[in-house]
């Protein structure tokens, strides 16, 4: 089995387009996809808008998801062929708690692909992407940390934006990626020559 993690520096710059377009054009590999969300603070860290991740009973939630066109995230992993899509939703800092469950996730998996940051605290994956968008300030503190670990460095809108000043510089494979599709050939034959040699492994 391949894991996959696909991070990024903030919101809304692209990481589920990637997700979503890597399941699309590597369907050979059977997915379970994962979407992983934390809570708190009165906002949600996965588009930044009065959050509606919370559950009433419980800081930590694994639901799969079933309707290809429902319009959530974790829907269109479904619609782009991914075998099981997965929902993780968990209150700040509370990301350990659901790792038993995620494992045994990941155990039924033939290949996984993971959209967070915050899983590197607990795997290390076959491979780690890292979306960044020179033209979004912001950058989170996770995705700072973990900066070093990726792979390769996939850029959107690059330019001379503060995200760019945070462009590692140490030989890692960059990737240009741009709306909607946010996927280019040399990346997906780069994923798929990747996630083929951690298959045999």
């Amino acid at each position: 089995m391949a894991v996959i993690v696909v991070g990024g520096h903030s919101r809304n710059i692209g990481k589920t387009s990637v997700v979503a377009g890597l399941i699309s054009r590597l369907p050979e590999f059977h997915w379970t996809a994962f979407k992983i969300t934390q809570y708190g603070h009165g906002f949600c860290t996965a588009d930044g808008k009065p959050c509606q991740c919370q559950t009433a009973d419980s800081c930590v939630s694994v639901s799969a998801e079933h309707q290809p066109a429902s319009g959530t995230d974790t829907s269109r992993y479904l619609a782009a062929g991914a075998t099981r899509s997965i929902w993780v939703r968990t209150r700040m800092g509370m990301l350990a708690d659901a790792m038993p469950r995620i494992e045994k996730e990941l155990a039924a998996s033939e290949n996984a692909i993971l959209e967070s940051n915050s899983i590197l605290e607990f795997l290390r994956p076959d491979l780690y992407l890292t979306v960044l968008d020179s033209t979004v300030a912001d950058f989170k503190d996770s995705a700072r940390r973990f900066l070093p670990l990726a792979d390769a460095v996939l850029v959107s809108s690059p330019g001379e934006g503060s995200a760019a000043t945070n462009l590692p510089s140490d030989g890692k494979p960059w990737f240009q990626i741009s709306p909607p599709t946010y996927i280019s050939g040399a990346l997906v034959e780069f994923v798929r020559e990747r996630v083929a040699a951690a298959a045999t492994r």
